[in-house]
């Protein structure tokens, strides 16, 4: 066979289907039983939810457009009224659902929140996406945490307070985790800092009928039985005229190319002979994964939708910072979901079932009132215990990983290339970017194979 994919997530699977569109005879091993990798389905009250990756925003060009291949269909997240709840340093407000909304702080504070965040765009702008290691004083923003540059850059404890909250809400990751540079990078692959925060023309604008799922499901079907789940791929082994994997069954199987479609983190640790170059090596030891548990409480109705509220709450206090109304189109039931990131996760993870449930209703009845803390369903999803995922939603660059191992991401080694989100130039870590990263190295196996 031509091509062996590693990962039947968006990027492993829009991988294989260009390249069989193209001619060449391709299999996809998927360790789990189950393709999607970091986009899977759930069921809630009887209606499905997306337990991983969930939102289409503007610009998502790609994602939209498989959307209407395989026949599905989106709809708006809910935001068209009710207001968003904003709780920082113990002061809780109410925003206008849109873009760009602004607290309501005290002169001071507002004013420190819109100069750091102008700041911190007009920053981001300079980033070379390409070649985030070539922009202009790439050393010195990539050899801070965003930490250090948020207590330099903001006065004010709730100016402060805001990038905390949306750092953790966009990484799944602590402040302190990540350099400066990643957080500018990234901001200016996805548009810009407010396009990751908002819903409408925002990253979280829309969701597809029946669960994102359906995308990597469709995907899947158009492959048959090229796709093969189950097949946990344990090493390889390149050759001068082709690539071989050895999976855990003891099974063998030979390519002219590989292409490894899973997190950075969980390819570096496959075995590899030759070993990988020492520099790819290292590189794959420091993108760890963020920590972020997704939990879901269903009610009757959509109960907060009546006293003027959209389900949408960020605040500065743990253990949930950030919910959403994600409830069916036909709003049969409501359904909120929350975020637990970070730190507070890697906590939350720990308590009995019984503390974690509680800790999170707690959370909502404070945002939502009494009626928050008496759910008909509750489902929660831990992406840190996840065997062939260790963390979600993606990889993110820690102080000096950029500047010393940047050049080592995307190029393929010999015969092995690399295909997933954190491999996208625009809309890095979001399923958008997985299906760019995944066409991108299907042009560049083309390339090889001609």
């Amino acid at each position: 066979m031509s091509v062996i994919v590693v990962g039947a997530g968006l990027a492993g699977l829009t991988t294989a289907r260009r390249l069989v569109a193209a001619g060449h005879e391709v299999v996809v091993l998927e360790a789990r039983d189950r393709v999607g990798g970091r986009v899977r389905g759930g069921e809630l009250a009887g209606h499905p939810v997306e337990v991983g990756g969930t939102w289409l925003g503007e610009g998502h060009a790609m994602m939209y457009t498989l959307v209407e291949e395989l026949g599905l269909a989106t709809f708006r997240t809910w935001n068209d009224a009710g207001s968003v709840l904003l709780e920082l340093g113990g002061r809780q407000s109410r925003l206008a659902p849109h873009k760009g909304a602004t607290p309501r702080l005290n002169p001071f504070a507002l004013a420190d929140l819109a100069q750091g965040l102008l700041r911190f765009e007009r920053m981001a702008t300079r980033v070379d996406l390409e070649r985030p290691w070539a922009t202009p004083g790439a050393r010195r923003l990539d050899g801070q945490t965003f930490e250090s540059w948020i207590r330099r850059n903001l006065r004010t404890s709730a100016g402060r307070a805001y990038f905390h909250t949306a750092c953790e809400a966009v990484f799944a990751a602590d402040a302190c985790d990540l350099s400066l540079l990643h957080a500018l990078f990234y901001a200016r692959s996805n548009a810009d800092f407010e396009t990751l925060l908002a819903v409408d023309h925002g990253a979280q604008q829309d969701r597809v009928v029946g669960g994102s799922v359906r995308v990597a499901e469709g995907l899947a079907a158009s492959l048959g039985d090229r796709v093969r789940l189950g097949a946990v791929v344990r090493s390889v082994r390149q050759g001068a005229d082709e690539v071989a994997v050895e999976l855990r069954d003891g099974s063998r199987l030979t390519g002219e190319r590989l292409v490894v479609a899973i997190p950075p983190t969980l390819a570096g640790r496959l075995d590899y002979d030759p070993l990988l170059p020492s520099w790819r090596d290292q590189l794959t030891q420091k993108l760890p994964a963020g920590s972020v548990v997704k939990a879901f409480a269903a009610y009757p109705t959509p109960f907060w939708r009546g006293e003027g509220l959209n389900g949408q709450a960020a605040t500065d206090r743990g253990p949930v910072k950030v919910t959403f109304d994600v409830s069916p189109p036909d709003a049969e039931v409501g359904m909120l979901l929350g975020f637990i990131e970070g730190g507070d996760a890697r906590h939350w993870v720990r308590l009995s079932a019984r503390d974690r449930r509680r800790s999170f209703l707690d959370s909502l009845v404070r945002y939502f009132g009494p009626a928050a803390g008496d759910p008909i369903d509750y489902l929660e999803q831990d992406w840190t215990a996840e065997e062939f995922s260790r963390g979600c939603y993606g990889a993110h660059f820690a102080p000096g990983v950029w500047t010393a191992y940047g050049e080592a991401l995307r190029p393929p080694v010999g015969r092995i290339h690399w295909a997933g989100a954190e491999y996208a130039v625009h809309w890095n870590g979001y399923m958008e970017g997985a299906v760019r990263s995944g066409e991108a190295t299907a042009d560049e196996v083309l390339r090889a194979l001609a």
